[in-house]
């Protein structure tokens, strides 16, 4: 088995593990995170104080699984304005991911690296679905230009058509999409 294979099971496990958590869950769990790290040090310190919860409790769970060298993992619920719902939870294990040849991953990155793409998924994660609609609510571009943008992202799975001349974001890529996003971000 090749490591990106090891990788992709313990992605699966983690996920199945994840599921079989919560149908043991007795409770369900409560409210949206904050937006910020300020606020989620905050709000985790309020619940912290008063049900005794630890601050770091996704970290924890990670440890846990992946003693050192250790795994990175994002994980997300979102539930959008057009009232798309979408969880999501992956993870490599951090050995792997400082072996592999990171420049494979440029064109991906460096299609989300323009402002009218960023532009574009937001609107179609917001309900936009086609290029008509998007030079509309966008107010830039001619449909041309738009269409570019879109081909790009096609092109780097950010995109996909599900129907005559209509897009969307690929379910799989909603979660990792917006764990990009609070990267960048930077916790501000």
């Amino acid at each position: 088995m090749t490591a990106r294979d090891d990788a992709r099971l313990q992605a699966l496990e983690a996920r199945v593990a994840a599921l079989e958590q919560r149908a043991e869950a007795a409770e369900p769990t409560s409210g949206a995170e904050p937006a910020s790290a300020a606020d989620a040090t905050s709000a985790a310190d309020a619940t912290s104080a008063a049900d005794g919860a630890d601050v770091f409790w996704a970290l924890e769970g990670v440890r846990k699984r992946h003693p050192e060298p250790g795994a990175v993992l994002f994980t997300g619920t979102a539930t959008t304005a057009a009232g798309a719902h979408y969880e999501y939870q992956y993870g490599l294990e951090t050995g792997h991911l400082l072996d592999v040849d990171w420049t494979q991953f440029a064109d991906s990155l460096a299609s989300l690296g323009h402002p009218v793409r960023l532009a574009v998924l937001r609107a179609v994660l917001g309900g936009t679905e086609t290029v008509a609609e998007l030079v509309e609510e966008l107010g830039s571009g001619t449909s041309g230009q738009i269409y570019h943008h879109v081909h790009q992202l096609t092109a780097s799975g950010w995109l996909a058509p599900h129907a005559r001349s209509r897009y969307q974001i690929p379910p799989a890529r909603v979660i990792p999409l917006l764990a990009i996003l609070t990267a960048a971000s930077g916790g501000n």
